[in-house]
């Protein structure tokens, strides 16, 4: 049975897929990060190895997210593409008409506008993380409550308190205040959840027109809590498709399969098997030009096997013996001769 595989690498989680010819999802794993990109897609990669039917064959890889240069290098991927362009292809495929993607993961968010099934624009948070899950968790866990009781019991709320969203020290600051008026949990929770949406939609979302189908991906759409906050915010329905916290592997692994069938060369995959070598990463800066690029490179049991992070290809190097990934984005350095 021919199998693509689909890796998202997160700054808080890492997102490993499986999916057979018609795009159903076979397996998947949703594991921490933990500060460890190169341990735990091994690490996902041997566990989603032993669950797979005997049967598979693994004919395309692809890779997405903050690491998904460090894991396509990792896994021999076909192709290497970009956060929005992975999220945009797979919510196309399972909700139809979308025009609107509110995505939200644990340290960075992004709102994607969608026109004919084409993205024609997106934004993301740059400077603070208040609407995203991780500040979510954090909350969660000073109220002594388990992430997963948030939106069951903000959908208990009442009479929701107004939270200062704009920014976490003022949210939590805020929050605290509000519990030592007497406040419910409840209220406090879904004001949360009302103010994480308000901050979203007025920073990631400003300028942009929100128009359905709108669909909400991510960990934090697990939080029906952020669904019904949103819900409310907008006067629209919000769509959580199935599979909505993988939905950034499952685009890369549609994307893999694409580009694989459309240059007609077999996959780069390594095979299972490297989930046992010793990978090693490290970086250097280089001083060719002004642009002074941080260089990441990664050895495998001390013999070089990739570099990359230059503005110009001057470091751009792939192991000998396979074909660089495509890659979405390779901006030219123009001060680089």
């Amino acid at each position: 049975m021919k199998t693509y595989l689909g890796i998202d690498v997160g700054s808080v989680t890492t997102k490993v897929v499986a999916l057979d010819e018609k795009y159903s999802v076979i397996d998947s794993l949703y594991l921490r990060t933990r500060g460890r990109p190169l341990q735990v897609v091994q690490d996902g990669l041997r566990e989603i190895s032993q669950r797979l039917p005997q049967d598979i064959e693994i004919t395309a890889v692809g890779t997405t997210g903050s690491g998904r240069y460090l894991a396509g290098t990792i896994v021999g991927a076909d192709v290497i593409k970009n956060e929005i362009t992975a999220h945009a292809v797979a919510a196309s495929h399972f909700v139809p008409g979308v025009q609107t993607i509110i995505e939200i993961g644990g340290q960075d968010s992004k709102i994607i506008v969608l026109r004919e099934g084409v993205a024609v624009d997106f934004g993301m948070n740059t400077v603070c993380a208040a609407g995203t899950g991780a500040f979510l968790d954090q909350q969660a866990a000073r109220l002594g409550i388990d992430i997963a009781s948030v939106g069951p019991l903000a959908l208990e709320s009442k009479t929701p308190v107004r939270i200062a969203g704009r920014c976490t020290v003022f949210a939590e600051s805020d929050m605290i205040h509000k519990q030592q008026m007497g406040h419910r949990v409840e209220d406090i929770l879904f004001g949360l959840c009302q103010a994480m949406a308000r901050n979203y939609l007025n920073n990631v979302g400003l300028g942009r027109e929100v128009r359905e189908r709108v669909v909400f991906q991510g960990g934090v759409a697990f939080n029906k809590g952020m669904i019904r906050a949103f819900e409310e915010a907008l006067n629209l329905p919000v769509h959580v498709p199935p599979h909505h916290e993988v939905m950034g592997a499952i685009g890369a692994a549609m994307l893999a399969r694409e580009t694989v069938a459309r240059t007609k060369r077999a996959t780069q995959f390594k095979g299972f098997g490297i989930s046992e070598l010793n990978y090693r990463t490290s970086s250097f800066e280089c001083h060719h030009c002004t642009n002074r690029c941080e260089i990441v490179q990664v050895t495998v049991n001390k013999q070089l096997a990739a570099r990359w992070g230059g503005r110009c290809e001057r470091w751009e190097t792939t192991e000998m013996a396979q074909p660089a990934p495509i890659v979405a984005e390779q901006p030219n350095c123009m001060t680089c001769a």
